[in-house]
């Protein structure tokens, strides 16, 4: 039983960690998010901005006992001790983001400029995640997916043009945000889920809930 602040990050990891196997896995949290690839002056890809969107029924629990003066508004100094908790959770998941370059899985950094904000009714997150090593796109292929791979929590691109570019990005590359998977596309990956076994992971070396991600690309031609 949940007996905090309901489903804050400790707790939802928790829960996410007990999924059962793919073919039962189904998302018990919703997230909409939106992203900026961050550059730096000499053309070089140094970090992910994340910001996160979290359903009114988490942002309910998360927040029970958070305004101190009762006064029904959640200031930053109310909602700190929410926000270090979830980082030291989603440090150890790597903040559910991925990042390949040429298909090898990218170091990340201790996240940064982390906080949290309650607004027309709505829970968000933001946080910056960096690269250990800066990427240069003009010399390969990027890509980044932002997932739970238990797929115990949801997290979808909401609204026009989600994901942006921070800096200099090099003039032959362009920002390329792949499509949502259709839902026969979607109903297709989970019936075959449904034949494999617990200990059944994708030849791409991506856990399963990479199947569900729609990956960012930055693509660059000469």
């Amino acid at each position: 039983m949940i007996t905090r602040r309901g489903l804050t990050a400790t707790a939802l990891l928790a829960l996410a960690a007990m999924t059962p196997a793919p073919a039962v896995a189904h998302p018990h949290v919703w997230v909409e998010m939106r992203s900026d690839v961050v550059f730096n002056d000499q053309g070089q890809i140094t970090a992910m901005n994340l910001m996160w969107t979290f359903d009114d029924n988490y942002a309910l629990m998360a927040l029970e006992g958070l305004d101190a003066n009762g006064d029904g508004v959640y200031d930053p100094t109310e909602l700190d001790p929410l926000t270090r908790e979830n980082m030291a959770s989603l440090k150890d998941y790597e903040y559910f983001t991925v990042i390949r370059f040429n298909g090898e899985k990218q170091a990340l950094g201790p996240a940064r400029d982390a906080g949290q904000i309650y607004s027309n009714g709505k829970l968000q997150l933001h946080m910056q995640v960096p690269l250990v090593t800066p990427l240069d796109p003009t010399r390969g292929a990027f890509m980044a997916k932002v997932y739970d791979p238990d797929f115990f929590i949801a997290f979808d691109y909401a609204g026009d043009d989600p994901v942006s570019v921070l800096g200099a990005m090099p003039t032959p590359c362009k920002l390329v945000v792949k499509p949502v998977p259709t839902d026969a596309e979607l109903e297709q990956t989970r019936a075959m889920l449904a034949t494999k076994g617990p200990d059944w992971k994708p030849e791409t070396e991506e856990d399963f809930g990479a199947l569900f991600a729609q990956p960012v690309t930055i693509q660059c031609t000469a």
